[in-house]
């Protein structure tokens, strides 16, 4: 028994899997925002009454958490310290020199307050060149000066960040050591164990981010650990990273900034997995919950990982998957601009508290989820009848929009979720046409709780099909923290030309960083049979800005050679990327070594029951507001449909965990693996 938990911003939702028996149990329930533990301790008491299981039963839990995200986004992170060499105290606010835009741009932008203040920053007096030469030594008296001076003004955290740590550590470490001698209890983090790579001011802000949300992580993991023991969960916790692996509590705690895009890492992996059960290559995430909007690309079967994200205006440079979120899910709220009075959806949400009017639990303002409301496309009872919605309250809220504007409440409810698949459609451009990628040439894959309920809109106006609806949508990011695998990552910064490098120097850095991969592997305690250690090299033309990965196989790093194969595939991999190749030097930038530990794969049973005559499955019939009229649509139980089954548009398609709407002109069939594919009649004609 394997649970995934993946909290959103308003639902928390869960997915236990029976190996044994290949049979998945979901859940859905209210996220708790004031202590998401006591929501996800809620949701482990409801699917174990519905598997009828017991929590001890459950032998593994699987966690996706947006708790570093969010004290990031929300500037409630922890008050960190930071030591940093004599001479670069400013180095958080000179940043990159970045503006967004030009001038107009920079005029009005509000810089943010670095995660580390001025007040709380201390220049140590010591220097290590790029080489890792020492040419000045550790001042220890001064340090402890300005250590007790700084660690006794109240900061919660501290980050020792020195010149060039990632070539030669020993100053950090040794700072580290008088620190924990006279503060035990301070939370310190490395730049060299958090980002040994050169560039200063990403070691540093990554680093500091670290520390920014640490304290936090480490109370709400100690919290949701208390509370699953509470309930009789005995299994190890593990959280899910930014790159879609998987980190036990205890590394989750210390390196918290590895977490930072947990939660929609599950969706992207489940994609994959979509991907590649279903033989679609080439597939659109596009996972819509009740706060936002997270899509990214799949190509092969496999998702972009990239090696830098951004959490509000800070960078952090970690292993994260690709992807975009914009601020549209069921609970933005729509509202008339004062100025303009021109109708605007999100980025402000009604969350799980109060939530959507329709919810019934205090919101006054009407949201996405209530304008689906008003047109038909939700029934009035959700959750396989748990949850009531307020029809009435939705279709009042929603006409005081209109009447604002000038509309009844059918177009004003149109109108917001037209602004909202907009909002949406713009971040899937960004992934693809921006990238050079036609939209057309893919498919997508609906999930999360909203998700379904607008995909064949957007597919519609993008012209990407098919739309793959899995059998789990709702809770597909549960699903897809099920299918992570154990995952670090090992870097030396090399910085050299490769025509002057000694290949051996080369290898003996990859069998270094190996052992160290090796050792990560037995503190998670991974099996010999199920892990794995890929090799790679960070590239790139002389003085360029910006490297290329290059895998490297294993047996030809065993054998000490490779070097020569990985610079041809390094010139092809730039023409693909970029459009050109040159004829110029190539530098070594760094080396890295990635450890996996693979776990059991989600084997979903197909549907066993149902039929593929769709008028068995129908539940009622309903008003549904398309085209602009109101037309008597079909509400079907997906439950009761059999593979081969197929729903001609319009229609609703409810299920317990989130409810599909068909448009006109399209079908809906339900593939031997249980998923709904929806397209245009004309191309099934």
């Amino acid at each position: 028994m394997r649970l995934g938990v993946d909290v959103g911003g308003t639902f928390t939702d869960l997915l236990l899997q029976d190996d044994a028996t290949k049979t998945t149990y979901r859940a859905k329930t209210p996220s708790t925002p004031q202590d998401q533990s006591i929501g996800v301790s809620e949701g482990v008491r409801l699917i174990c009454e519905k598997a009828g299981v017991k929590p001890s039963d459950i032998s593994l839990v699987l966690h996706g958490t947006t708790v570093a995200t969010n004290a990031v986004l929300e500037g409630k992170g922890a008050r960190v310290g930071l030591l940093v060499t004599e001479g670069f105290e400013y180095t958080l606010h000179l940043a990159k020199s970045w503006t967004p835009g030009p001038l107009f741009g920079w005029i009005v932008m509000d810089k943010p307050d670095p995660l580390a203040a001025l007040k709380d920053t201390r220049g140590i007096p010591e220097r290590i060149d790029a080489r890792g030469n020492v040419t000045r030594e550790l001042d220890e008296a001064r340090a402890i000066e300005l250590i007790e001076d700084l660690c006794g003004s109240g900061i919660e955290a501290l980050t020792i960040s020195l010149m060039h740590s990632y070539a030669n550590p020993a100053h950090e470490q040794r700072l580290r050591e008088l620190v924990l001698e006279r503060f035990p209890d301070m939370h310190v983090s490395l730049s060299s164990d958090i980002l040994p790579e050169f560039r200063e001011y990403d070691r540093a802000i990554t680093t500091v981010m670290n520390d920014y949300v640490r304290p936090i992580m480490t109370r709400y993991l100690s919290r949701i650990e208390k509370r699953l023991a509470e309930v009789g969960v005995d299994s190890k916790l593990h959280i899910v990273r930014s790159d879609g692996g998987l980190m036990s509590a205890q590394a989750a705690a210390s390196r918290p900034v590895h977490t930072v895009l947990s939660g929609p890492a599950g969706g992207v992996t489940a994609t994959a997995m979509v991907a590649r059960r279903t033989g679609l290559s080439k597939l659109l995430a596009f996972d819509m919950g009740g706060t936002s909007t997270d899509v990214s690309v799949i190509i092969d079967g496999e998702p972009t990982i990239s090696r830098s994200t951004e959490v509000g205006f800070f960078p952090a440079k970690v292993p994260t998957l690709d992807v975009r979120s914009v601020g549209a899910g069921g609970g933005s709220i729509a509202e008339v601009s004062e100025l303009t009075s021109s109708l605007r959806v999100g980025p402000r949400s009604a969350g799980a508290m109060p939530g959507p009017v329709a919810y019934g639990r205090g919101g006054t303002e009407p949201t996405v989820s209530d304008a689906n409301v008003v047109l038909g496309y939700l029934p009035s009872r959700l959750l396989g009848g748990d949850m009531s919605l307020d029809v009435e309250g939705a279709r009042e809220a929603v006409a005081g929009i209109g009447k604002a504007i000038g509309l009844g409440p059918e177009a004003a409810a149109q109108g917001i979720l037209d602004i909202a698949n907009e909002v949406m459609l713009g971040a899937l451009r960004v992934i693809t046409v921006q990238r050079g990628l036609d939209p057309r040439d893919f498919g997508m894959v609906a999930f999360g709780g909203a998700g379904p309920l607008h995909a064949n809109a957007i597919a519609a106006l993008l012209g990407c099909y098919p739309v793959v609806v899995p059998h789990n949508p709702g809770v597909l990011s549960a699903l897809g923290f099920l299918e992570a695998e154990f995952k670090n990552e090992f870097v030396r910064t090399l910085i050299g030309s490769i025509a002057g490098m000694d290949d051996t120097q080369v290898f003996e850095q990859f069998a270094e960083l190996r052992r160290k991969a090796v050792e990560w592997l037995d503190e998670q305690e991974v099996a010999e049979a199920d892990r794995g250690i890929t090799y790679s090299l960070d590239l790139r033309y002389e003085q360029q800005g910006f490297e290329v990965t290059i895998q490297v196989p294993a047996d030809k790093i065993e054998e000490a050679s490779g070097i020569e194969s990985a610079l041809a595939d390094f010139h092809d991999t730039h023409e693909r990327l970029y459009g050109v190749r040159f004829d110029l030097p190539i530098e070594l930038v760094a080396l890295r070594v990635v450890a996996t530990g693979a776990t059991p794969p989600v084997a979903e049973a197909p549907p066993a029951s149902g039929s593929t005559d769709v008028s068995k499955a129908i539940i009622e019939t309903q008003p549904g507001y398309f085209n602009g009229k109101w037309v008597d649509t079909p509400h079907v139980d997906r439950d009761r449909l059999a593979a081969g089954a197929r729903v001609e548009g319009p229609a609703i398609i409810r299920q317990y965990d989130t409810t599909t709407v068909l448009l006109p002109d399209h079908y809906a069939e339900v593939d031997t693996l249980g998923n709904l594919m929806i397209w245009p009649t004309a191309k099934g004609e």
